[in-house]
């Protein structure tokens, strides 16, 4: 319900030509963003700093990130916005679904495009227009206990065939109640999304035509894949799973004791699921998993977070010299440090070095190095990621086929892409 008013006042949001950006003087700008006190204080530091350098005061609009959208909407609505906004990725399409509910940042010459990849550019894009600048970049990648598999004599697996393979062993060497993998929910979705991705080379959204790029029979081959897993006991279904109170994979006792030892997480993730391992136990980050007819990495990056500027600012040159500063220049960059993640800005990045935790480093380093597709943010809209998940647990308790779910989830994500046509 919640979504659908949110939607409703999108509609109210109005798509005009953007304002001509005008020289930078001395401006009153604000920022909003959300975050816990750590990123609070560190992006206080931060617009302070760069406020000084640039000669603008910068008001700072923080909050948790429940109640942001809702907030962010109403703003949007009624055009009462911050010049300098952080917007969770997915909801690009939500408030800009024509490239026109920001500013074009292509346009602001104080912001140094060249420190990101064209990748993470048309990442931040909405109809080719740059509506939103890629704070850092996150990914899917793999975790395995490396302690469970040493125990058993055989290598953590780097394919899919090695996973079955070394689940066959694990089970007989140190009994049938270890699993090697984890999937479920939204981990389930992605999964599967993986799964096609690597067969076909195609994300979900076909950018040329905002509709499903794939066919029922590739959607379908990947959601018998999940059941393969299942099948296979690598995975615990999501009827067991269910039966047992859907408790998060790092709360489980069999996680923390490693007897179920690897699972597909976002690589930011590494201490949640490191830190609850008994004493001994090692997590390592693992590069992607592929059949031997892949024909890509198919890997899930995307940007963790976007830093926008209003279309409806009277200062957008101001507010991205403030973005630039935030993101390129030593003063932002020493402020707000990896309290939004490891930066994607190559100058934020090299300035850094190697602060940060160095397994989240590493398996930051799989992420960016492995080949797929781009991803559109319309994979995590609401009512996408439902609609999968749903179909998904019906897969699982045996009420449709893999098949007839393929059907299901296309018709009801074009359904969905069709309101933004």
């Amino acid at each position: 319900m919640k979504q659908k008013k949110i939607l409703t006042a999108l509609a109210g949001v109005a798509y005009g030509a953007l304002t001509l950006a005008a020289p930078a003087q001395s401006a009153e700008l604000r920022m909003s963003w959300w975050g816990g006190e750590s990123r609070h204080v560190a992006t206080q530091k931060a617009i302070e700093a760069c406020g000084a350098k640039h000669g603008h005061t910068v008001k700072g609009e923080f909050t948790g990130f429940d109640g942001y959208l809702e907030k962010l909407t109403t703003q949007m609505a009624g055009k009462t916005e911050a010049d300098i906004m952080q917007v969770n990725w997915p909801w690009l399409p939500l408030f800009s679904r024509n490239g026109e509910g920001f500013a074009d940042l292509r346009k602001l010459s104080a912001i140094d495009l060249s420190n990101w990849a064209e990748s993470d550019l048309e990442a931040g894009s909405m109809n080719g227009v740059l509506q939103g600048i890629s704070v850092s970049t996150t990914g899917r990648v793999f975790f395995f206990n490396k302690t469970t598999f040493d125990k058993a004599g055989v290598a953590i697996p780097t394919t899919w065939d090695e996973l079955f393979a070394a689940t066959k062993t694990i089970k007989e060497k140190l009994g049938e109640d270890h699993y090697t993998f984890n999937a479920v929910k939204e981990t389930a979705q992605l999964v599967v999304t993986l799964a096609v991705v690597q067969k076909t080379g195609k994300d979900l959204v076909d950018p040329a035509t905002n509709r499903v790029a794939w066919t029922p029979e590739e959607l379908a081959a990947g959601i018998s894949f999940l059941g393969q897993l299942v099948e296979a006991k690598v995975i615990r279904s999501q009827k067991e799973e269910a039966a047992d109170g859907n408790v998060n994979l790092f709360e489980k006792p069999a996680w923390s004791e490693g007897k179920i030892a690897g699972s597909y997480e976002w690589d930011s993730t590494y201490s949640k699921y490191a830190d609850p391992l008994k004493e001994g136990q090692v997590l390592v980050p693992s590069a992607m998993l592929k059949s031997s007819d892949a024909v890509t990495d198919g890997v899930y990056r995307k940007p963790s977070m976007v830093f926008s500027i209003s279309r409806n600012s009277p200062n957008q040159e101001a507010a991205a010299q403030i973005l630039n500063c935030l993101l390129n220049e030593p003063e932002g960059i020493d402020a707000l440090g990896t309290s939004r993640g490891l930066p994607a800005s190559k100058a934020a990045a090299a300035r850094l070095g190697e602060s940060g935790e160095p397994e989240v480093r590493a398996a930051n380093a799989i992420v960016m190095a492995a080949s797929g597709p781009v991803v559109s943010p319309f994979n995590e809209h609401p009512e996408i990621r439902s609609a999968f998940i749903d179909t998904l647990e019906e897969y699982a308790y045996g009420q449709i086929s893999a098949e007839d779910g393929a059907e299901q989830i296309i018709d009801t994500v074009n359904d969905v892409l069709a309101k933004f046509d």
